[in-house]
């Protein structure tokens, strides 16, 4: 079910021919790297935070080699990052831990791209599923993402 609103999304957007389903796993940054046949700070992951107030939900899309640095989220968004619990992400996001993306996600999750991702010119978030990816440009994901904006906040990349 996650899966095909993820590609509906992404159908909706133009973006459904990006779609990769690779028979091996690809629920973690390392294991979508190989089994998607590009480095792992290509993979863009999607990482789930509570909002301002425990009743928000968002998603920073961010390049495979970095972590949310909590000085630079707390500067940006005006709060102490807590990453939303492992059983609670498919509810409030809409994707299972190990598939989580930007598409087909649940009402009122706001979504940002991190400026990690633009340093290179293609990158592959999950498409709803520990079995997928989605081969896209930079503009591309923000466009297909619908994101709020390009954010700054994290850290072990540059």
């Amino acid at each position: 079910m996650s899966m095909q609103r993820a590609k509906a999304h992404l159908e909706k957007k133009g973006y459904l021919d990006r779609v990769i389903e690779p028979a091996v796993e690809t629920a973690t940054v390392e294991q979508a790297a190989a089994a998607l046949g590009c480095e792992p700070a290509h993979i863009a992951k999607s990482m789930s935070f509570y909002g301002a107030d425990d009743a928000e939900s968002i998603l920073i899309v961010t390049a495979g080699d970095c972590r949310v640095d909590n000085h630079k989220f707390k500067e940006t968004f005006h709060y102490k990052p807590r990453m939303i619990a492992a059983d609670e992400v498919e509810a409030r996001i809409g994707h299972a831990p190990g598939g989580v993306c930007a598409f087909g996600i649940n009402p009122g999750v706001k979504v940002y791209c991190d400026v990690s991702l633009q340093r290179f010119d293609t990158v592959y978030p999950a498409a709803g599923n520990a079995h997928s990816g989605v081969r896209l440009s930079c503009a591309e994901l923000f466009d297909a993402c619908d994101a709020a904006g390009w954010v700054d906040v994290c850290k072990g990349w540059a």
